[in-house]
């Protein structure tokens, strides 16, 4: 469906990095690394009613700032986001940054309201077209899918914890991981040839 192809990019990058969705927003042009092959995160984009968009400087924790490798398929989704961005002609600037990747269709930067509402349209029509309806899919799903997914490949849990921005590796594998029994026959399986 050619309309919802304008979401791939940013739904791939969220599946593959699991950044918040106020990181991913308040990504700059400067905080993707294609040289080093790296995304730096260390700032988040909030907007506050009609008071507007703020910046919140690092994380959480300190933990949440962090700097994360980009594979390929990320890499390509970032190029094609920075070529097709369609930013004002004056760059709009919030606490000191700009370059901002993401606008909407009136040319103003998009935040996490904006995401939430493209993922529940994206799931309407979806649902609107096939039998099997897909559940409440939101952004911060990407993030837990992402955390599952590498825990599930035998990823280093104290890599994930880094990965995630998590200041507790409690936190990683108790919230964000969701493992099931199909997990565990795997796992003892392969322990099985060892």
């Amino acid at each position: 469906m050619k309309h919802f192809s304008r979401y791939y990019n940013g739904v791939f990058i969220l599946l593959k990095t699991g950044l918040r969705i106020s990181e991913l927003v308040g990504l700059t042009v400067n905080d993707v690394d294609f040289k080093n092959h790296s995304i730096t995160i260390d700032h988040q984009l909030h907007k506050r009613g009609k008071k507007g968009y703020y910046i919140e400087r690092g994380a959480k924790t300190l933990s949440g700032n962090r700097v994360i490798p980009m594979e390929k398929p990320v890499e390509e989704c970032f190029l094609s986001i920075i070529k097709n961005r369609n930013a004002p002609e004056v760059e709009p600037v919030v606490d000191g940054y700009s370059g901002f990747l993401f606008f909407d269709k009136n040319g103003s930067i998009m935040y996490a309201l904006h995401w939430e509402q493209y993922f529940q349209h994206i799931r309407e029509k979806y649902n609107k077209i096939y039998k099997k309806e897909l559940p409440l899919i939101t952004p911060h799903i990407c993030r837990h899918t992402y955390c599952t997914n590498k825990a599930r490949s035998g990823m280093n849990p104290k890599v994930l914890q880094y990965l995630m921005g998590h200041s507790s590796i409690e936190v990683t594998l108790n919230y964000y991981t969701h493992l099931k029994f199909e997990d565990a026959q795997d796992e003892i399986g392969r322990l099985k040839t060892v």
